[in-house]
């Protein structure tokens, strides 16, 4: 039993730093999105961003971690979706697809999108720490933005005017209007003629 045990042993460490070797050749994994220029290395930079969230995103579902574990990790999360962003910029930057398009949505555990706004989000156990929960809570429902459908649904020949001479108001106010218009029209029409008669008669010379 102890020869076996010690096999297992020799065998599992043998395995361990094969794997370590592996990792010391492994290449790491660019700074900055812009140095890379090959798109399936970018690829590849984004997958194991999304892996690092995935693992960050199931460990900070655990309540007891404490306060200030659980805003670290969210913290970290957050700066994992912006470098994940970043590579994906890149990515279409060098021909590839656009993931911001055909990307599926941030759902959480229930199904729900994820809250928070574009530029920060919470996570997990995140959504209930103080000050968090109530920040949603004062948030006013957003309103669905009607269907142009639904807006020409109430549109008849009355908003845009053609009824406004049924209501048997307009009209007499409109005749009585136009009188008023048409006699101060006349009276300065008559001035005027008036006007240049008399002109003419003190530049017209007196025959005797």
């Amino acid at each position: 039993m102890a020869r076996n045990a010690e096999k297992a042993m020799t065998t599992l460490a043998r395995w361990r730093a094969a794997q370590l070797a592996d990792e010391r050749t492994d290449e790491r994994r660019p700074f900055l999105a812009t140095s890379c220029h090959d798109v399936k290395k970018a690829e590849k930079w984004r997958r194991q961003v999304i892996s690092e969230i995935s693992r960050k995103v199931a460990q900070i579902q655990n309540a007891g971690l404490g306060e200030y574990r659980i805003r670290d990790l969210n913290d970290e999360i957050n700066k994992l979706l912006r470098e994940k962003s970043h590579w994906e910029d890149r990515i279409k930057e060098l021909g590839g697809p656009d993931y911001a398009k055909v990307g599926p949505k941030m759902l959480d555990a229930e199904g729900r999108e994820v809250p928070g706004n574009r530029s920060y989000k919470y996570f997990g156990a995140a959504k209930d720490l103080p000050g968090v929960r109530e920040l949603f809570e004062l948030e006013p429902p957003r309103r669905a933005r009607k269907t142009r459908g639904e807006l020409m649904k109430h549109i008849d020949p009355d908003y845009y005017g053609y009824l406004d001479e049924d209501d048997g108001v307009l009209l007499p106010l409109e005749a009585q209007a136009e009188l008023v218009a048409r006699k101060k029209e006349i009276e300065a029409w008559k001035a005027l003629e008036e006007k240049a008669v008399s002109q003419e008669t003190r530049e017209s010379p007196i025959s005797l």
